[in-house]
């Protein structure tokens, strides 16, 4: 018997420590639930497949015991919000790890805009500044059932109370500014925009062209003129 004062493990590890797509999952899990810790992860999948391996059993046995485990098993989770009031015990294996990481108080908070972010909602609860009903929850990982989801609030006597408090105002969405015109741009409109200039050199009109032949012919017969 171990000590009492020691709490026991309450997740199981990887049963191997390298595994590229185990290890990239969980980074994206520790990123979109503003998870600090792996093991957070683990304690997670550890609780779903708690529940995976009971609905196996129960599928497989057909007993009055089991019938009772099996109903409830049922409720348990649907009071939970994991499955709905009017599934099967064979809906309970089609469960993911993301169905269960939205019920934790971390995100919980986070969606109903109490925090800006996952990172604050964590601190929050943390500072004992978030509670259910009466109690006084500090750890982020509680997992929030139904009937509690209204009743998450800020204690009384915290300062975030208020609404507008400047930690709880949400940012505002950037506007998007339309940027200037490039200076290319603006030269290529203005070249297009100015009249063209007249060429210096007009070209010869058809009455210089018979004044020219006109002139050229006295030539013509001054030069016969001295043959002869």
């Amino acid at each position: 018997m171990g000590s009492p004062k020691k709490q026991k493990k309450k997740f199981s590890k990887p049963s191997h420590p390298w595994q590229k797509e185990r290890l990239v999952a969980e980074k994206d899990l520790l990123k979109s639930y503003g998870l600090r810790r792996k093991y957070e992860i683990w304690k997670m999948n550890s609780i779903l497949k708690n529940f995976t391996r009971q609905a196996k059993n129960l599928i497989t046995t057909k007993t009055p015991q089991s019938d009772k485990e099996r109903s409830q098993l049922l409720t348990k989770l649907s009071s939970m919000g994991l499955i709905g009031s009017e599934s099967q015990i064979e809906d309970v294996l089609s469960l993911t790890l993301q169905n269960v990481m939205e019920r934790r108080l971390q995100t919980l908070v986070y969606k109903k805009n109490l925090a800006k972010s996952l990172n604050q909602a964590r601190q929050f609860i943390v500072h004992e500044h978030i509670t259910i009903g009466d109690k006084t929850i500090t750890a982020p990982s509680y997992l929030v059932q139904l009937d509690e989801e209204n009743k998450i609030q800020f204690t009384q006597s915290s300062a975030f109370v208020n609404p507008d408090h400047p930690e709880r105002l949400m940012p505002e969405k950037k506007q998007d500014v339309k940027k200037p015109k490039k200076d290319t741009e603006k030269k290529s409109t203005e070249k297009e925009t100015k009249p063209k200039k007249e060429s210096k050199k007009e070209k010869p009109t058809e009455a210089k062209k018979e004044k020219k032949k006109e002139d050229k012919k006295p030539t013509e017969k001054k030069t016969e003129d001295k043959k002869k």
